[in-house]
């Protein structure tokens, strides 16, 4: 699950290989911005079968990849 959602996140905010720590800061780095979130939530949904409700997440639940791994494994359980 790890692998495929930093893949869907490399995807979208148009990282290289090796360039996104689990901790890296996706809107310190300008990666990740408002097209991006929708772009990164409709892939997550058709991969893992979750609903992200855009209305409510928070900065701080897709801050880094660590952080969106962490989001999609407790609304996958």
């Amino acid at each position: 699950m790890e692998s495929t959602i930093i893949n869907i996140i490399s995807e979208i905010c148009g990282a290289q290989d090796g360039e996104l720590e689990l901790e890296l800061d996706l809107f310190e780095a300008a990666l990740l911005d408002s097209f991006a979130i929708v772009q990164m939530s409709v892939e997550l949904e058709e991969a893992f079968g979750v609903t992200l409700d855009l209305e409510n997440l928070t900065r701080e639940q897709i801050a880094t990849p660590a952080r969106i791994i962490d989001l999609v494994q407790e609304l996958s359980s």
